[in-house]
């Protein structure tokens, strides 16, 4: 099959990418006319105190003028509930993985641990810096090996909660040394004072993708199924699934999502740049399905897809062929089935 050359044309879903760009970058104030908020490419919709790193909308740890040694950084969110960031790579490009904890007098909750047993010992020691009380409940909201290959890290004892399409493909990794709780729906933790919530919102990233909800705080972690400006990884997706399940999450009633790779800003900016990515993921699908109406078999479609604004994200080069062939799997009905 001759390929003609799409050169730079950009898919018929990219102009309402473009029209969501403009409705959700939130504006900032960051001191003086001349701030990066008067940037065309960031209108500004409201006015509030973001950090002047936040200003600059990447994944990109240096980008934003960090160096490694800034790593790991740890944010209270709320009193007791704190964000966890630590880079990793994949091939050259770093980005950070992000777990939440939650202290409480009767343990502590950890949402996702860390992609080695070294970081994960580091992830727990930090833990420690802030608290004395032990480490109960592990949650793996994504069962991805960046999430889950230190977990034989925590200590003896520890209840992992997971859902069961999960728990099923961890069996017999050192990811679940401990006794596993499977969670199909919903299940609610009292922790002290604190209610937690762990809730399957549905099919996203893996198939097995559980939240954390803490209501009174108003915060949710979202794991995998939100990359805070991360080109959308479906290696393990269902495509149209994850936007229906993003739209859960808005549907709730919550101030700070926390997502599972990305930066973790300021509410606003978080939860327009989840509507972003929840923007994305209609991209790489539209995308996918124009190639696909258009007659391309996968390789030839992967050769051909371009993404807009989506080109420039972090991890574009690595993840964009396995979105398509995902994509693709999805239109043919060949996704597998694991249980709900």
């Amino acid at each position: 099959m001759k390929i003609p050359d799409r050169g730079s044309a950009r898919p018929d879903s990219f102009a309402s990418f473009i029209a969501l760009l403009a409705i959700v970058s939130v504006g900032a104030c960051s001191g003086g006319a001349d701030s990066e908020a008067d940037d065309p490419a960031e209108p500004t919709t409201a006015t509030v105190d973001i950090p002047a790193d936040q200003l600059i909308r990447t994944a990109d740890p240096f980008a934003r003028g960090y160096t490694v040694d800034d790593f790991p950084r740890v944010k209270e969110l709320a009193p007791g509930v704190y964000s966890y960031e630590q880079l990793r790579s994949a091939g050259e490009e770093m980005f950070t993985t992000v777990s939440m904890f939650v202290v409480t007098d009767d343990g502590v909750l950890v949402a996702d641990g860390q992609g080695s047993v070294e970081e994960t010992d580091r992830l727990i020691d930090h833990i420690a810096e802030i608290t004395d009380q032990p480490i109960r409940t592990v949650v793996i909201a994504s069962d991805h090996g960046d999430h889950t290959a230190g977990n034989s890290a925590f200590p003896e004892g520890v209840e992992f909660i997971a859902h069961p399409t999960s728990a099923a493909a961890l069996e017999g990794m050192d990811a679940v040394p401990n006794a596993t709780r499977t969670v199909a729906d919903e299940v609610v933790l009292q922790m002290g004072d604190k209610e937690v919530r762990v809730l399957h919102l549905g099919r996203a990233h893996t198939g097995g993708d559980l939240v954390v909800h803490l209501p009174e705080e108003s915060i949710i972690f979202m794991s995998e199924a939100y990359l805070h400006r991360v080109f959308p990884a479906m290696r393990s997706a269902y495509p149209s699934e994850w936007i229906e399940m993003i739209e859960r999450a808005q549907a709730m009633d919550v101030e700070t999502y926390v997502p599972g790779h990305g930066f973790v800003d300021h509410p606003t900016i978080l939860a327009d740049e989840l509507e972003l990515f929840q923007g994305a993921i209609r991209v790489v699908i539209d995308q996918a399905r124009q190639l696909h109406e258009e007659g391309y078999g996968v390789e030839d479609a992967q050769q051909q897809a371009f993404f807009g604004d989506l080109e420039e994200w972090s991890l574009r080069e690595s993840q964009g062929d396995r979105a398509i062939a995902q994509v693709y799997a999805e239109i043919d009905g060949t996704l597998p089935e694991p249980p709900r």
